[in-house]
């Protein structure tokens, strides 16, 4: 049955960085290719990354892919800072500027594009949210315009039907997505202060977690794991196994 199309692919090569949108990927084992597969490690908190939560200023920075997806060795990453400075990921200045304006130490670590560890994305595999549920969280939230981003997914699904929260009645029931690609969708997405921060200023406003929090039980998106890897591209359709 078919429920929706890609609307669009968003991965984050740099945990908690803004994401990039691409056309095409590979869905790995662990995920779309090199999802969080660059992260800083928050030296005050050992084994931890330095995250959103304790530096909002982090979705700000951009970061892309900037060559071809080989399993060997990652693309290039670049990276734009809010002011506009490009730099590479390992150059000691951003390295720097992180820890000045974090007010952390930190180190980096970089996994393999055939393995990252789910511990690098704290959950499972995808993240999805769909447009209707987005557009219902618009209404819910005093008609506030609600910015997609706010909620880091990778696929965000235009649906057939137009029914908020349909995504939650596909817990344990797969997704066949393009012609190769299959997801088994597990459960809720529990919402943290990171929805709070405004993707392009890092302005934190509250109310919108409250609203979750009041609304919706805390829930909003789904995680799915993957069964069946393959590519997958902006505008395949996703159908109900």
């Amino acid at each position: 049955m078919l429920i929706g199309h890609i609307r669009e692919i968003i991965r984050h090569p740099v945990k908690s960085f803004r994401g990039e949108n691409v056309q095409r990927t590979r869905v790995m084992g662990y995920g779309l290719y090199g999802d969080r597969s660059h992260a800083f490690l928050d030296n005050k908190r050992p084994g931890k990354h330095l995250t959103i939560t304790q530096f909002p200023e982090m979705v700000r920075y951009g970061a892309t892919f900037t060559g071809e997806e080989t399993l060997d060795k990652y693309p290039q990453v670049k990276v734009v800072t809010p002011e506009g400075r490009v730099l590479e990921w390992g150059d000691i200045e951003l390295q720097k500027e992180i820890e000045s304006k974090s007010k952390r130490k930190i180190s980096l670590v970089e996994y393999s594009p055939i393995n990252v560890p789910v511990g690098a994305i704290e959950e499972e595999h995808l993240h999805l949210v769909t447009d209707s549920s987005v557009e219902k969280l618009k209404e819910l939230w005093d008609n506030n315009e609600v910015d997609y981003r706010r909620f880091r997914p990778n696929l965000l699904i235009e649906l057939e039907n137009k029914m908020p929260f349909v995504e939650e009645s596909w817990f344990g029931k797969r997704l066949k997505i393009g012609n190769e690609v299959e997801i088994e969708v597990k459960r809720h997405c529990e919402r943290c202060m990171i929805i709070t921060v405004d993707p392009d200023s890092a302005e934190r406003n509250a109310t919108l977690l409250k609203t979750v929090v009041k609304k919706r039980e805390n829930h909003f998106g789904v995680y799915a794991s993957v069964i069946k890897t393959g590519e997958i591209k902006v505008g395949d359709e996703i159908s109900l196994v």
